[in-house]
């Protein structure tokens, strides 16, 4: 199965389509440091380092998926939330690239507030322009540890796919177990530089992490969000004002903070995944990526749809 991806950042997604079965025929950012991170990742890859409205889709027909987290901005609680009047904006450029690829599914990603009432006439319009294309879209609403994310991560998932795959498709089910805690997870990561309260402190952070916030080139430096977000924090133990360099020293004593590693895999990125840049581009390309176990579900689903199409179309000949 093959897929294009635009705004792909650090990979988050790309990694998830990856273990479901994609091979990626072409990945558009135009971030520096996210293109980076994937070339040094992916050597194979090809990334495409630009603007999406200018990416032409037309040699790349006949994919299977089209694939993207658009920008989150416009629908952002956490921003003026102008929608359609905000020139980042980029499901038109979705539509448009559906339109010229011709994929079986697209797939598209955005924050919660992309749910919101205010937003009801924007979703209206966009799903009656995937049906004059001949798809048949579906949204949904999912919690990142649902799917084993150590994380209280809400994030919107459009699957809109031909109809002769729509009616085989089904949302993925939630994992039947609870995700792993922050001081589960954490915990060898902390003890990393010797730190003996390292099982302490993992003792006293079993519950999963707030949202990670990652922020904009606008924001100053890399913090784990605004106040309410840090309160949620310290109450794991965490002191959420800045990103660590390195994890706790033996000789360790106040509240610690967490590195981009400990941030990454919390995101539910795997450990062999290294992001470029100095500190703060690493961390803002980890906190607004796509958790992949997430991508990877949803990934999976489309592609039984395609296989159980494929099936009941040879039963029928």
């Amino acid at each position: 199965m093959t897929s294009v991806e635009i705004c792909a950042g650090a990979g988050g997604q790309s990694i998830g389509l990856e273990r479901a079965g994609f091979g990626h025929e072409a990945l558009v950012e135009i971030d520096d440091a996210c293109c980076a991170t994937l070339r040094m990742n992916r050597h194979e890859w090809n990334v495409l380092h630009g603007d999406v409205t200018r990416f032409d889709g037309r040699p790349y027909q006949g994919v299977e998926l089209l694939a993207g987290g658009v920008p989150c901005p416009p629908f952002s609680v956490a921003g003026k939330q102008l929608g359609a009047k905000d020139e980042r904006d980029l499901f038109p450029e979705a539509l448009r690239l559906t339109d010229e690829i011709r994929p079986r599914a697209v797939m598209l990603e955005n924050v919660r507030g992309f749910l919101d009432p205010a937003f009801e006439s924007y979703r209206t319009k966009l799903f009656s322009q995937f049906r004059k294309l001949g798809y048949k879209p579906a949204i949904k609403l999912f919690q990142a540890s649902d799917f084993g994310v150590p994380q209280l991560r809400p994030r919107v998932v459009i699957v809109a796919l031909r109809s002769e795959d729509a009616d085989h498709f089904d949302w993925p089910e939630k994992h039947p177990y609870a995700a792993p805690t922050v001081g589960d997870t954490l915990v060898d990561l902390m003890a990393s530089n010797g730190w003996a309260g390292a099982r302490p402190w993992a003792a006293g952070a079993q519950a999963i992490a707030p949202t990670i916030v990652g922020g904009s080139k606008k924001h100053g430096g890399p913090d784990l969000g605004p106040t309410r977000a840090r309160r949620a924090w310290a109450e794991l133990g965490v002191d959420g004002r800045t990103i660590a360099d390195t994890a706790p020293g033996p000789d360790f004593t106040s509240m610690p903070r967490l590195t981009v590693r400990m941030v990454a895999r919390i995101q539910g990125f795997p450990d062999s995944w290294h992001f470029s840049g100095r500190k703060t581009a690493a961390y803002r390309q980890v906190g607004n990526a796509f958790p992949p176990p997430v991508a990877e579900a949803v990934g999976r689903s489309i592609i039984e749809a395609f296989e159980f199409a494929a099936h009941r179309s040879m039963l029928v000949a």
